[in-house]
């Protein structure tokens, strides 16, 4: 079996030019790749126990008539044969052992590259999963084996020429045509075959987002729009695959016959050759079995084309996905942080379109406090979140907890420290215990605990089962301030210091929101540094600063009650002339910096950071 890789499968730390994860896997497969290389050689060379035997029978024991030397031929043979299936068995058992590891060194690997792929936008990552299992199918099938043999087909071949060079011209034709077969059926085929595995995950997506959004769908009948726009990308999968088809159906029909005539070919020459006293009968038997060996791997190998394709690409898209998002390096662990977090000058562009959405945001959030973020929807408040939680790195600017950049802490143990309730609260299917431990195996007091901290106990206990209720797949449907209220306890599990809730009310009834302002209230006093992004007065009295956002800029940060006496008379001030003017010269200035700003942050802040989760 292949040797476990040295990192033990953990997040490495390796360098951009070092091996990634992908090739490391491949690497530690080369052993058992040999293996299988061997028990080739040796099953290769048992087979030619069958043409032998056949000579020496027609060669030997009937010119003879010594039945003592059948008796002998016959047990040799039969230890080759029962030798040479006991070796291709355990190839078979040493391929298959080979993919299942592969996807269990691979799969957590491709599991966190999803994750990484899809917070930069990328909404294929599950795709790697199913590559994954794409290339396990093809190595634990024979389309493996015939690669393993094919070397052999001109060994074989050779030995049919020293027989007699015509009946190794009849080989040497079959297996040229054989071979330019297979060309013409790569050249046919791989097109069409890349383009419909293509539009096939384009079809999954589609698919995968209309049965989860099945709700919206249903009540407001967008299905026929749906299935129309899918139908469509499914017919270019399915005409692709039907050409794709057709072609290799076509090229195997023709590799049959060719190899079917060539047996006959083959042994009609070899006749002739013995009517003429060119070649015993026994060479004539033992050419024809060995043509049909050495044409075997061919064969199989053109009717295992299409895996083969799907398996190649599988790992070209493996290849780029982990380029393109590799593991984040090991960081040094710090201390356990206190809550202190800065934000110094930052601004943020969307990976793909250089769009600005935050520019020059800055504010400071001390342990015990509440920093309450403000302003009309579009202001950027939910993206400056995710860039203080790191689920991206600004492009200028710095976010420290307790002096070290946010994304400069180890992502495992800065998770234990970081409480985080976004917008859309997305409970996973199991148990609520489950949810609020963050999926780990943790005692029942800790559970408890959360629960009890976020003001969820009460609510937990109302529901069939308790904590041990099943919800998601399967289970009990939840409204939208239970998720809410459970999101908050799996914020505040394992007691971080730090924590970011987005609209955490925006769901919640009155007795929810009073549970929410305690449960906040209890935080501060508690120590911990609070980010919350809301609009209703609860919101703001539990406060203690408020940064206001607009366009993607801080127009006002400090304390609450300055922050909001300020607004307050700035909107009871009536808009003069003057005013307007200065407002639209503003604006016009504004929309200028906006399409020149990007270039200088480009310029100044050069490639984008990759981002620090696991």
């Amino acid at each position: 079996m292949p040797e476990r890789p040295s990192d033990g499968g953990r997040a490495s730390a390796d360098l951009s030019s070092g091996p990634t994860e992908l090739e490391r896997a491949i690497t530690a497969c080369r052993s058992a790749f040999a293996t299988c290389a061997l028990f080739s050689l040796v099953i290769n060379v048992l087979m030619l126990a069958s043409p032998i035997y056949m000579l020496q029978v027609y060669d030997r024991v009937l010119t003879t008539g010594r039945v003592e030397t059948l008796v002998m031929l016959t047990l040799i043979a039969t230890a080759a044969l029962a030798v040479m299936c006991a070796l291709d068995a355990l190839r078979t058992s040493v391929t298959i052992r080979v993919g299942c590891w592969l996807n269990e060194q691979l799969g957590p690997t491709y599991l966190a590259c999803g994750v990484r792929a899809r917070l930069k936008g990328d909404s294929s990552g599950v795709e790697h999963l199913r590559d994954i299992s794409q290339i396990q199918n093809f190595i634990a099938t024979q389309g493996l084996t015939a690669f393993f043999d094919a070397p052999w087909v001109p060994i074989f071949v050779g030995l049919i020429w020293i027989l007699h060079p015509m009946l190794g011209a009849v080989a040497v034709s079959a297996a040229a045509v054989l071979f330019l077969l297979s060309i013409a059926n790569e050249f046919a085929t791989r097109k069409v075959t890349e383009a419909a595995n293509r539009n096939q995950i384009e079809a999954t997506l589609l698919a995968d987002a209309t049965i989860r959004n099945a709700e919206i769908v249903q009540a407001m009948h967008m299905l026929p729009a749906m299935t129309d726009r899918w139908e469509a990308i499914n017919k270019s999968v399915v005409d692709g695959l039907r050409r794709s088809g057709d072609i290799g159906g076509f090229v195997l029909a023709t590799t049959k016959f060719v190899r079917f005539f060539v047996q006959v070919a083959i042994l009609g020459v070899g006749a002739w050759l013995v009517v003429n006293s060119q070649l015993t009968a026994g060479a004539m038997i033992a050419g024809s079995i060995l043509l049909g060996r050495a044409l075997a791997p061919v064969e199989l190998a053109i009717s295992m084309w299409r895996n083969f394709m799907g398996a190649r690409f599988s790992y070209g898209r493996l290849k780029t996905a982990i380029k393109d998002h590799p593991a984040p390096p090991r960081r040094t662990t710090l201390p356990p942080p206190v809550g202190r977090v800065v934000v110094e000058g930052i601004s943020y562009l969307t990976p793909n379109t250089a769009h600005l959405i935050i520019s020059d945001v800055s504010c400071v959030v001390e342990p015990g406090e509440a920093l309450a973020i403000i302003g009309p929807s579009g202001a950027g408040k939910s993206t400056l979140c995710r860039l203080m939680v790191g689920l991206a790195v600004p492009n200028v600017g710095e976010i420290r907890l307790d002096g070290s950049q946010i994304h400069h802490w180890d992502g495992q143990q800065i998770g234990q420290h970081i409480g985080f309730l976004p917008q859309d609260v997305e409970l996973f299917a199991g148990t609520v215990r489950d949810n609020i431990a963050r999926m780990q195996p943790v005692g029942d007091e800790a559970i408890v605990k959360a629960a009890q901290l976020a003001n969820a106990h009460e609510m937990i206990q109302h529901l069939p089962q308790g904590y041990d209720t099943r919800i998601g797949d399967g289970g009990v449907r939840l409204s939208g301030g239970q998720r809410q209220r459970i999101g908050l306890a799996r914020a505040v599990f394992g007691n971080p210091r730090f924590i970011v809730l987005d609209e955490p009310n925006a769901s919640l009834d009155q007795a929810g929101e009073a549970a929410l302002t305690e449960a906040i209230e209890n935080l501060k006093r508690s120590g911990v540094a609070l980010i919350i992004v809301g609009h209703r007065p609860s919101t703001l009295s539990i406060a203690t600063k408020i940064l206001f956002m607009k366009e993607g800029r801080a127009v006002m940060f400090g304390e609450r009650d300055y922050v909001l006496e300020t607004l307050k008379a700035r909107s009871a001030q009536p808009l003069t002339q003057d005013d307007v003017q200065k407002d639209r010269h503003r604006s016009v200035s504004r929309q200028r910096s906006e399409r020149l700003r990007p270039r200088k942050i480009r310029a100044m802040a050069g490639v984008q950071h990759d981002l620090p989760c696991a």
